[in-house]
């Protein structure tokens, strides 16, 4: 059955893809904060909504959920603006959307999240981390730490709310090259990049997964074809998120 389905940040190169693969199949509005993305948005088979994650009220986003099924939230500043900026998209943009959800009368939509993997408390290290994990980890937050803060703070915020169902997808490092189709999804290392066409599929796969909610999904390139690695994590429902 059809869907309705909002794309926030839906301007984002895995926003797109996730655009096209529902598009065809789905009612889908992808909102974004510039007109000059208007064409890309029809093109990839989507509705555009010019809304801000930084000037547009809570109400705002209140008003373009009512009705949705799902709402995914792909939005964040790219490292542009410095910590103030990033705070502001990736922190309070995600908080609004949060609360836009909670302000709706009646049924509310599906909350699906990207996030990243090893967005984590900083002293609490996975039992599953390599040697190699940790080095690597360490060495994002030295580079991107203040994206990983507010990505955290965001995080840590949703999987205290009970009003809306909510699922966050944390994939490792993104590539541009064509998807296989396969991943190492649950409890994985970090050190495999993972294709965008990846990731837009398995968030297209979650659209029917309400048995996904609650679970924070960690995934990175691997060999697992992504519908079953997909199923396998989600009838485990183990998730390494640490509040």
């Amino acid at each position: 059955m059809p869907k309705k389905v909002i794309i926030v940040g839906g301007h984002g190169n895995v926003s797109l893809r996730l655009a096209r693969l529902l598009g065809p199949s789905h009612d889908v509005t992808s909102i974004i904060r510039t007109a000059a993305h208007e064409d890309d948005i029809k093109a990839a088979s989507a509705t555009p909504l010019l809304l801000s994650l930084e000037d547009s009220s809570v109400a705002d986003f209140t008003a373009a959920f009512q009705g949705a099924d799902v709402v995914y939230f792909s939005a964040g500043a790219g490292g542009k603006g410095g910590e103030e900026r990033t705070k502001s998209v990736d922190y309070e943009g995600a908080l609004k959307v949060f609360d836009a959800i909670e302000g709706i009368q009646g049924a509310r939509p599906r909350l699906i999240l990207v996030s990243a993997i090893d967005i984590r408390h900083p002293d609490r290290i996975p039992a599953h981390y390599s040697e190699a994990d940790i080095e690597l980890s360490n060495r994002m937050r030295g580079r991107i730490g203040v994206y990983i803060k507010w990505k955290y703070e965001a995080d840590k915020n949703l999987v205290k709310r009970d009003a809306f169902k909510w699922t966050i997808l944390r994939p490792g490092g993104l590539n541009d090259d064509p998807g296989t189709g396969k991943a190492a999804i649950g409890r994985t290392h970090l050190t495999t990049t993972i294709s965008r066409d990846d990731v837009a599929t398995v968030l297209a796969m979650l659209l029917d997964r309400e048995d996904a909610a609650g679970l924070a999904i960690d995934m990175v390139g691997g060999q697992t074809p992504l519908a079953e690695g997909l199923d396998v994590m989600i009838k485990k429902g183990e998730t390494d998120f640490l509040g």
